[in-house]
């Protein structure tokens, strides 16, 4: 029988109970959850198997692919350089990156990047993995296509890459590459297990996804001009692709993060904490403003459901259970999620290895979240 180990406070031992629960019930095969508040950890339990034959133990240690979560700590970065003054929100993200101009591109701006706003949702043309590996390739050709929308007026899901566009400006900038970045300014000084480009060293540590049934795309239904349509055919959709050693060495920051919820809310908890955690700042409350000024509320163009989107992550849109707080969220395909609650100086992480059919959420993080709330 799989049993939760870790730690949690009193006043969260409800969710420890959930997570006995759905391991029990078979609904989850391995997973972590953590909460810090105040950005001191308050919860950090894990539980259940690292693989589907349930031969080894997900333990303290492991690790796994947390897929679009990846994009939070991908935007982190691009906040942290907005606080020192060498990123603008308001400038074209041509002016660090001067190729992406082309096409009609030249009004697209930083924050449209950042917002899922650019019309940059995906590859013009089919790409495959080895491609989208390729920094200087895979951002050549984003920087040569056309916008699928007229920037900035709408919401399209930039699905796989994301961390190409924000990372290209990071790189432009600092002279370093997203994941190098990420492991010098945000990981290492925090002590948090949280890697975009896995070391070879890491690999036993990581625990595969479990992938869920194929997306079953109609494109038939759609208008021709519908940006989806690109975003999804010309991107490798497969999860299978994550079990695969170029896949943890390469730096997407879209999409292969790996890591646990411990390390996910360690860095996240900068957000919820004001900016500091532990004597390490990383943004002022300012710029942590920032990331609460909306940048659209429509259906969105790729996922077609109501988003509101900040700068880099979700604000609440009548969800059923992520209250109409001050918050700042994502999840990551299969169900894994992030959640900052400023006004409870809260931050929640949910990660595992069994994935669900939903593309934002589950069942099972639905009632995590719900046990969350149900503490306060």
């Amino acid at each position: 029988m799989p049993t939760v180990h870790g730690t949690a406070i009193d006043k969260f031992s409800v969710l420890r109970e959930e997570l006995q629960r759905q391991l029990d019930s078979g609904e989850e095969l391995g997973a972590s959850l953590a909460v810090a508040i105040d950005g001191e950890p308050v919860v950090d339990l894990w539980g259940g198997y690292a693989d589907p034959d349930e031969t080894t133990e997900w333990t303290e240690d492991t690790i796994t692919n947390v897929w679009s979560i990846t994009k939070t700590v991908t935007a982190l970065a691009a906040l942290m350089l907005v606080d020192r003054g060498e990123l603008d929100l308001d400038a074209p993200v041509a002016r660090y990156w001067p190729e992406f101009a082309a096409n009609g591109k030249d009004g697209v701006l930083v924050r449209h990047i950042l917002s899922h706003t650019s019309g940059v949702s995906g590859w013009a043309e089919p790409v495959s993995a080895e491609v989208m590996y390729d920094p200087v390739r895979s951002t050549e050709l984003l920087a040569a296509q056309a916008p699928f929308w007229q920037p900035g007026a709408a919401s399209g899901y930039h699905l796989l890459n994301y961390g190409h566009l924000v990372g290209e400006v990071i790189r432009r900038i600092t002279g370093q590459s997203l994941g190098t970045f990420v492991r010098t300014e945000i990981a290492e000084p925090l002590s948090a297990d949280f890697h975009i480009g896995l070391p070879d060293s890491e690999f036993p540590r990581v625990s595969n996804v479990v992938p869920p049934s194929p997306l079953k795309l109609d494109f038939s239904a759609l208008p021709p001009t519908s940006p989806a349509i690109p975003t999804y055919r010309n991107s490798p959709l497969d999860a299978k692709v994550t079990w695969t050693d170029a896949w943890r060495r390469a730096e997407i920051g879209g999409a292969n993060g790996q890591g646990n919820a411990r390390s996910v809310a360690r860095i996240q908890s900068v957000i919820s904490n004001g900016g500091e955690v532990d004597g390490v700042r990383l943004l002022s409350e300012a710029t942590i403003d920032r990331i609460f000024e909306q940048h659209s509320d429509n259906v969105d163009l790729v996922l077609f459901i109501p988003l509101r989107f900040g700068l880099g992550y979700a604000l609440p849109a009548d969800h059923p259970i992520i209250p109409n707080n001050r918050v700042a969220y994502w999840g990551g395909w299969g169900g894994s999620i992030i959640l900052n609650d400023l006004d409870h100086r809260m931050t929640f992480a949910y990660v595992m290895n069994r994935m669900s059919s939903g593309v934002i959420g589950s069942a099972r993080s639905e009632a995590y979240l719900k046990a969350v709330y149900s503490a306060f």
